[in-house]
């Protein structure tokens, strides 16, 4: 994913107050760390890292007082209710650094009639470059596997130059049976005996 560029504002208020007042004005107030610097505080346009936020582990090149920077999206808090965001936790991040992330796993293609996919890790970890993280990894699942198959991590379709964080054994999915599989298999019986 390409970098999103933000430009950010120093801000030397902080607490409640200082972030509510914030926010009126449409800023999100954020969190720098990382690379052994101190933790710098910083407001965001509120609109522009929403936006940004519908991506995961999204990758920022902020401009801040003329100099830029990359910072991955580590967390975000929003309002239960309003459902704006409250504030932003960011990693400063070098091109070419490996970084840990937690993506989404997408299921791709159909499974056997009568059975579904389930899936027991709806995300994974990976180490992947900090600016090549993927939106999400893919497990191709068969029409061919039967109840019971079980995928594993190592099944996963990763993209290159980024690994596994998890072991490749790890389960991730299991074909189950559905009711209607299970109830169309007593269907040929209950006919038999009928006859």
């Amino acid at each position: 994913m390409s970098e999103i560029k933000i430009v950010a504002t120093l801000r030397e208020n902080f607490g409640k107050g200082a972030a509510r007042k914030l926010r009126a004005t449409h800023q999100t107030p954020a969190v720098i760390y990382g690379h052994g610097h101190a933790t710098r505080h910083v407001s965001l346009p509120a609109h522009e890292i929403a936006l940004a936020l519908r991506h995961k582990n999204a990758l920022l090149e902020l401009s801040i007082e003329g100099k830029t920077e990359l910072v991955l999206v580590k967390s975000a808090s929003k309002d239960p209710v309003t459902q704006i965001i409250e504030h932003v936790d960011l990693v400063e991040v070098i091109k070419g650094e490996k970084v840990h992330v937690v993506v989404p796993v997408h299921v791709v293609g159909e499974a056997m009639s009568g059975t579904v996919v389930d899936l027991e890790h709806k995300t994974v970890k990976l180490e992947a470059e900090a600016t090549h993280v993927p939106e999400f990894v893919e497990l191709r699942i068969s029409k061919e596997a039967a109840a019971g198959h079980h995928y594993l991590a190592g099944e996963l379709i990763l993209p290159q130059g980024v690994t596994l964080d998890i072991a490749v054994g790890e389960l991730v999915a299991t074909v189950v049976e559905t009711k209607a599989g299970a109830a169309g298999e007593d269907t040929p019986e209950a006919g038999s005996a009928a006859e």
